[in-house]
């Protein structure tokens, strides 16, 4: 009986070891040190506009590293990049936008074509950057067709009501706030998903438009906390809805 007891003793302390490893592996995804908001409001703006600087858009539109001694593709910076009182940036690829368009409502129904990024603006050696890499989507890579309305861009009142805590009742706990935004300022396509793809664009979110440092959604398996987002994107179409659906 006491050598049973044992067994099960070390059984428990192997299985609480492997539980406080495993732990430490999903915490190491952000190894970051914590710093107040306002200085990683500083840093998300520094480092989108490294962003700009350091990256151009392919033939398809698709986000690449820039070199210094690139004298044949343009860097984003160079794209007419627009800000927002919020912080965020968008840029509308030359040449690449639907004629006439539809336009994008806050309810709408829409069909996304992303690679999009997240990453956590740090500090190191005085320079300021994305860091930490994680992909939030990627349906050019992935499955080939566009994402068809994402919670993330409009939440329906149906998933909202269906949670069981008061945190996940809110919009705020699914939606990004400053993608919205900015998606508003383009024109959907109106072409079946089947079609090559095009990007129309890019979107930065600083964290303070995105999650910032509250709870959300579990879209990853990753913490959003602190993480900006970097949307390369099309609409391939945006269903019209007036009211909330």
């Amino acid at each position: 009986m006491i050598i049973l007891k044992m067994k099960k003793t070390y059984l428990f302390l192997a299985l609480a070891s492997i539980a406080l490893v495993s732990c430490r592996k999903d915490d190491a995804v952000d190894t970051v040190e914590e710093v107040s908001i306002e200085t990683q409001n500083s840093y998300d703006d520094q480092a989108a506009q490294n962003f700009l600087d350091t990256h151009y858009l392919d033939a398809k539109g698709n986000i690449k590293d820039f070199v210094a001694t690139d004298t044949v593709n343009v860097k984003l910076a160079d794209l007419s990049p627009v800000t927002l009182p919020s912080g965020v940036i968008y840029i509308a690829r030359p040449g690449a936008q639907p004629n006439p368009g539809t336009v994008i409502a806050q309810y709408d129904n829409i069909r996304l074509m992303t690679n999009t990024i997240t990453y956590v603006a740090t500090n190191t050696d005085n320079k300021v950057s994305f860091s930490s890499p994680s992909v939030f989507r990627n349906t050019i890579s992935g499955t080939g067709v566009p994402e068809a309305d994402p919670a993330y861009y409009y939440v329906k009142k149906s998933v909202r009501d269906a949670a069981t805590s008061d945190i996940a009742k809110q919009s705020s706990y699914y939606e990004i706030e400053g993608f919205q935004e900015a998606l508003k300022k383009f024109k959907a396509f109106d072409i079946p998903d089947e079609s090559n793809y095009n990007l129309q664009g890019v979107i930065i979110v600083p964290s303070r438009a995105a999650f910032a440092r509250d709870a959300h959604f579990n879209y990853t398996g990753i913490s959003f906390r602190n993480r900006s987002f970097v949307f390369n994107f099309q609409v391939y179409k945006s269903t019209f809805s007036a009211e909330p659906r």
